[in-house]
């Protein structure tokens, strides 16, 4: 009762990264309210799912194991997350903001009439005060996310609602075990009084799911570059960097939208988030819309023509100068003194 409820995505008996990222987060967050971190994994054959999900911390994981369930469906998925919900009355759910977590989120909201905030960058723990009526709320979770095209950065609360449930952007949040020897409590969940034929009304007849053909937010070097680029022939010295570093090349979505990259590779609000140990943002503004995607990054170098744009405030190092002049430079000499 009123603990902290993080949903484990699962595919091909692997649990997601932005669910270890979030259970990783919520044991942060259950340690500072003193209550605990539980877990719920939903599939079938489960039997070692365990091992990848208590050692970040989790004191409680729920497990509903079914044929039936082998792979995601609505119907099922939301009645069991709501049957259990409604049993444990968590103050907090958390889901990762995938194709999955935003389809099941809504619907959980929905049947507790608990609100949903979509898309978080950050999330906190923090007081409220209700001025008007004259009353303090204490160990509220803050939820944080960029709002009005990404214009400010919003913090969202819900004093009186439970669970208190926001889904957050794979990246965001760092993936860090707890204790591989962590011990934790196993509670499997009998889903036959709970599930019913209406339940799978809708089937999946084939499923296919394609793999990233890049890995941006994998690797721990990442190219990034904006529109200052120019061209898509300028961007091909991104690429010529990225690989001489052993890195990856982002975008900008203003970059995406000129057509110098593909979406794929679009970081920032409306794509993908990245915290490299290195990231090199070049001829890129910085933008809050941008800097949602990155700010997390362990450095940041910025090479950009105006010195006074946004993205130099939040940079380790800013090199002034345009990208056909400055990389060709690095590329030179990284090469010089790697050999």
């Amino acid at each position: 009762m009123n603990n902290l409820f993080v949903f484990c995505e699962i595919e091909d008996g692997q649990v997601a990264d932005v669910s270890l990222e979030l259970l990783t987060k919520g044991r942060s967050l259950a340690t500072q309210l003193g209550c605990k971190l539980e877990a719920i994994a939903i599939g079938y054959k489960l039997n070692d799912i365990a091992q990848q999900i208590i050692p970040y911390g989790v004191d409680v994981l729920h497990i509903a194991d079914d044929k039936r369930l082998v792979h995601y469906l609505t119907l099922p998925y939301a009645a069991i997350v709501n049957d259990l919900f409604a049993k444990e009355k968590p103050q907090i759910a958390l889901m990762g903001a995938t194709s999955v977590g935003r389809d099941l989120g809504p619907r959980v909201s929905s049947a507790l009439k608990s609100g949903l905030t979509a898309d978080c960058t950050s999330l906190m723990i923090g007081n409220h005060e209700d001025k008007k009526a004259n009353k303090v709320y204490e160990n509220l979770l803050y939820q944080i996310r960029p709002a009005f095209g990404g214009n400010i950065i919003a913090t969202i609360i819900n004093p009186d609602c439970r669970p208190q449930m926001a889904t957050v952007r794979e990246g965001v949040m760092k993936k860090e075990v707890f204790n591989v020897a962590y011990k934790g409590e196993i509670k499997n969940i009998d889903v036959k009084p709970i599930l019913t034929d209406a339940d799978f009304v809708v089937s999946i007849i084939e499923r296919h799911i394609e793999k990233r053909k890049i890995n941006i937010q994998g690797s721990p070097i990442v190219v990034a570059g904006g529109y200052g680029v120019g061209s898509k022939e300028n961007f091909k010295l991104l690429y010529e960097l990225a690989d001489v570093l052993g890195g990856e090349v982002g975008a900008s979505r203003a970059a995406v939208d000129e057509g110098y990259a593909d979406h794929e590779r679009q970081i920032g609000q409306t794509g993908i988030t990245v915290r490299p140990k290195l990231y090199i943002a070049c001829g890129i503004s910085g933008q809050i819309q941008h800097r949602a995607g990155m700010d997390e990054s362990a450095m940041i170098i910025s090479i950009n023509t105006d010195p006074h744009a946004p993205i130099n405030a939040i940079a380790d190092y800013a090199i002034t100068g345009s990208v056909s002049e400055i990389i060709p430079k690095m590329i030179k000499a990284y090469k010089k003194n790697s050999k």
